[in-house]
């Protein structure tokens, strides 16, 4: 059985999605951007950016009844490499070892032109 997992203190989904699904004991969510979900803005430059976004899912995964110490899997797309030392300090901020496993990409265009869109796969609590 699938749980719905939504809350509004993250980004609503803005597509036929929802936010997270739990299943299995485990948390499955949606790409996470790094809008304001409160005002609907979007921070300038890759470490805001990266602070909200991480921000978001921690709210998300909160909502889910679980935290990012729970994380096993991140995916992270940026808009630019060159960000990647930036994004990755901020990301250091809200995960310790043993650290989840991690993709990070480079993409060509992120939704709301974005520079940062993560997801996360976690262990229900």
């Amino acid at each position: 059985m699938k749980k719905v997992i939504s809350t509004d203190k993250a980004p609503a989904a803005i597509g036929p999605y929802s936010q997270a699904i739990e299943v299995n004991g485990m948390v499955y969510t949606s790409g996470v951007i790094p809008v304001n979900p409160a005002t609907g803005e979007i921070p300038e430059g890759s470490v805001a950016q990266a602070e909200q976004a991480f921000s978001n899912m921690k709210n998300l995964l909160e909502a889910a009844g679980t935290d990012m110490s729970h994380v096993v899997k991140t995916t992270v797309f940026i808009k630019e490499m060159n960000d990647f030392a930036a994004i990755n300090e901020v990301y250091a901020k809200y995960f310790t070892e043993p650290y989840p496993s991690r993709s990070c990409v480079e993409v060509a265009r992120l939704p709301k032109d974005v520079m940062l869109e993560i997801e996360v796969i976690a262990l229900a609590k």
